[in-house]
């Protein structure tokens, strides 16, 4: 029985001076107090828990969220819903954790984000933010950030403007433009119709006065005897037309009756 909670304590031991670093991870050996240089690489590593701890640190592309009440050119205040991607360098792993401790992502990151947006939103009027510049405010923002926190060993991957919530009377304000902008696109549509159809009726009306000035220019005497001649001739084989008396200039056609 003693033998047994010998061989159990032994395992609780070994099992208690393992860990495990995995891919994307960098561990530091931290003995008595002094964290060594060399970094654990990744799989299974042995220590000394009594003296010794293997600390990790997660070099992966991390998001993190924040909602924010930022503040507008006019001087207006949003709820603005915003991402931010970064990630620690490998190398600086261990400046990192020395600097701000395992807390690093609020106190380095997280501090500055909300400061650089909001100092980032101030420059631009709501509706930019809403709209029109979100790719620069984004790319602003992104960039103060690099500035701010890549001494520190981190890397900025990308800010994400998520939603904007922008107050009833400017929503509204956006909604009349929008369909201010969509009603002057319609008239110009029927305004552009409309000059097509005049256009056509002027091409239309200029041929009917083209043929017409051909059929009155073939109008002579001798057009009009041929024609005249060419009656007659149809005239008198109709099997409606029994007897045709002319004086030369007006037929006058008799029937059975």
């Amino acid at each position: 029985m003693k033998k047994m909670y010998v061989l159990l304590a032994a395992s609780i031991l070994v099992i208690a001076s393992c860990t495990i670093v995995r891919p994307g991870e960098v561990g530091m050996i931290q003995k008595v107090g002094v964290i060594k240089p060399q970094p654990v690489l990744e799989g299974a590593k042995a220590y000394n828990p009594f003296v010794a701890k293997i600390i990790k640190v997660n070099v992966r592309v991390t998001e993190v969220f924040s909602k924010l009440i930022v503040p507008t050119k006019e001087g207006l205040s949003i709820d603005a819903e915003i991402s931010l991607l970064y990630h620690i360098n490998p190398d600086s792993a261990k400046a990192v954790y020395v600097r701000f401790g395992q807390n690093f992502e609020e106190v380095a990151i997280m501090t500055n984000f909300r400061a650089t947006t909001r100092e980032i939103t101030a420059r631009y009027y709501a509706t930019e933010l809403y709209s029109t510049e979100r790719e620069k405010i984004e790319t602003a923002i992104k960039e103060q950030m690099t500035v701010a926190v890549h001494k520190y060993g981190f890397i900025i991957d990308a800010v994400l403007l998520k939603d904007i919530v922008l107050p009833d009377q400017i929503t509204k304000a956006i909604q009349n433009k929008v369909q201010a902008q969509q009603e002057a696109l319609q008239m110009d549509y029927v305004i552009q119709k409309q000059q097509k159809e005049a256009e056509r009726m002027i091409v239309e009306a200029e041929g009917i006065k083209k043929s017409q000035d051909i059929i009155n220019s073939a109008m002579t005497e001798a057009g009009l005897k041929y024609k005249y001649i060419d009656m007659m001739k149809h005239l008198s084989t109709s099997s409606n037309t029994k007897v045709i008396i002319t004086n030369g200039e007006v037929p006058v056609m008799i029937g059975d009756e």
